[in-house]
């Protein structure tokens, strides 16, 4: 993997979404369904704030690491669907609610599941993941 592919930018934004304690990552290779896109990240967050602030590690780390900007950012206000259009790959940061009203992971599901190659979580397979809340 060089240093400024696609695959090596997903990595980078994957890793600075975790490191502000977002959870239940998905990276879902789309390229052959769709064409706006090769990889769609989805993550969670604990809350608005929390949604902010994982986007905003985003933009600052590829910013500073790679020199790239995001070509769209929507959802900043309120916060609970942070969307970050990088190009080549798309950035969604949902709080709990918003990510299972959504479904994004249904809509996309033929899309292949490449989460462990991004985020390293076959190391982690014995880590206990986050369930979602059931709200009514």
């Amino acid at each position: 993997m060089s240093e400024t592919s696609i695959e090596s930018r997903v990595k980078l934004a994957t890793a600075a979404a975790l490191d502000k304690k977002a959870f239940d990552v998905t990276v879902l290779s789309v390229g052959a369904l769709t064409s706006i896109a090769d990889y769609f990240i989805l993550t969670t967050a604990s809350n608005e704030r929390q949604a902010i602030a994982i986007a905003d590690n985003i933009e600052e780390t590829l910013r500073a690491q790679m020199k790239i900007k995001p070509l769209l950012v929507e959802g900043t206000t309120p916060g609970r669907w942070i969307l970050l259009d990088y190009g080549d790959f798309i950035f969604h940061i949902f709080t709990e609610d918003c990510r299972r009203f959504y479904g994004l992971e249904r809509l996309w599901g033929d899309a292949p599941n490449l989460t462990a190659e991004f985020t390293g979580e076959e190391q982690e397979a014995s880590r206990p993941r986050r369930a979602l809340k059931k709200t009514s």
